[in-house]
């Protein structure tokens, strides 16, 4: 069983000997390995049975570290961090020959992030090296808010997690594509796509799914739980039983009991809510029930990141 712990210097020693280490961001845990370490990076696609075709995010502690490495820091990017990192917003750009073909699955360009929380960001700063990190679940699974929910679904595939506490946003980072000459909205996330067109006085373009997976969450299916789960507008096309249960944003529906129905924030705050999706979402998978029903939540802000989580998990079920 992994251990779980705060201790920065097993976790780098871990780090350095190519062992896979998760980790605490202010989004959800990653399962972290050395970057430029081809063998440790192989175990990430191997523990979490991801397709290797799925481009990685490189985490490090600052841009004047990714510049150590090869990433050309821009006057827009500097822009962009100076206002949202450390934080949920990650970069693609450019890559280059020091960047391995695994952590870009082969593409011209790569992605990076800084996470905001103090005990990864201190485990940064002791790494020579940027740390390779998707969500440290199996894929295409709900992602992990808290070590427990790490070490329930990996626990005998990896040695060591490190434990931060439960994520305060909850739901992964933005992406966006800085290689064009317009900004593009790869992946909803903890940014919402008005605060960076506030940033850099211009709209960015959509590019949200795509049969190119340029960057990591671009596939169409992904967080899902292991029971069916169909929005509120599909009510009609299903049997609802006494072992259906609803997501909801502040209000109870009238079509289920209220003991049915997970509110993800009485006070009607999206960052709440989406604070609580995963963890709720994982909480419905261990129970025996039937069929799960979302409310769609209000397309705004990180309410969109919200629905773009809800409508992956409901596309057609692959566990069942």
């Amino acid at each position: 069983m992994a251990e779980i712990g705060v201790d920065i210097t097993k976790a780098k020693l871990l780090l350095d000997n190519a062992e896979l280490v998760a980790i605490p961001t202010e989004t959800v845990y990653g399962l972290a390995a050395n970057a430029f370490n081809v063998e440790a990076v192989l175990k990430i696609y191997e523990v979490k049975n991801r397709p290797k075709f799925n481009p990685l995010i490189l985490h490090s502690n600052s841009l004047e570290r990714f510049a150590e490495w090869g990433i050309v820091i821009t006057d827009q990017l500097k822009k962009l961090a100076d206002t949202f990192s450390p934080g949920p917003l990650t970069y693609v750009l450019p890559s280059n020959a020091a960047i391995p073909d695994i952590i870009t699955a082969g593409q011209l360009s790569v992605a990076i992030r800084i996470p905001n929380h103090p005990l990864t960001l201190a485990l940064l700063a002791e790494l020579d090296y940027p740390l390779a990190a998707p969500s440290a679940n199996p894929s295409e699974y709900v992602s992990p808010t808290s070590a427990e929910h790490v070490q329930a679904q990996l626990s005998e595939k990896i040695p060591y997690i490190l434990d931060g506490g439960v994520c305060t946003v909850g739901v992964e980072s933005t992406i966006i594509d800085l290689t064009q000459n317009k900004i593009r909205l790869l992946r909803l996330g903890g940014i919402s796509k008005e605060e960076i067109e506030l940033c850099i006085g211009e709209e960015i373009e959509d590019l949200l799914i795509s049969d190119n997976v340029i960057a990591p969450g671009m596939m169409k299916r992904h967080y899902a739980t292991s029971h069916p789960m169909v929005f509120e507008e599909q009510i009609s096309t299903v049997n609802i039983s006494p072992y259906t249960y609803a997501i909801r944003f502040q209000t109870y529906a009238d079509y289920l009991p209220k003991e049915n129905q997970f509110l993800l924030s009485e006070n009607g705050n999206l960052n709440e809510a989406a604070a609580n999706l995963f963890s709720t979402m994982r909480k419905l998978d261990a129970m025996q029930i039937d069929l799960i029903i979302a409310e769609r939540f209000p397309a705004i802000g990180i309410g969109r990141a919200i629905n773009d989580r809800l409508e992956r998990a409901t596309s057609k079920n692959l566990h069942s």
